[in-house]
């Protein structure tokens, strides 16, 4: 294989990891982090939109394993 695509996939593993930790620590952590200081925890409900950020930054991280698993394979 080229060395090329060791290359994009290692960029893309990177790129999916700190997407994914950005999505968890700013999109969605601020918001949780409101229901905690608020104490409204299960009192109100949390939004779509907090639980959709929540989704895509859990998958980046999985993905971002899958992408440093298939560079790992690539060598």
């Amino acid at each position: 294989m080229p060395p090329v695509f060791k290359a994009l996939a290692s960029i893309t593993a990177w790129v999916l990891f700190i997407s994914g930790w950005l999505q968890l620590l700013g999109g969605a952590g601020g918001y949780f982090y409101i229901y905690y200081v608020t104490g409204s925890i299960g009192v109100l409900p949390v939004s779509t939109r907090i639980i959709a950020v929540w989704g895509l930054g859990t998958g980046s991280l999985i993905l971002s394993v899958c992408a440093m698993k298939l560079r790992q394979m690539l060598e």
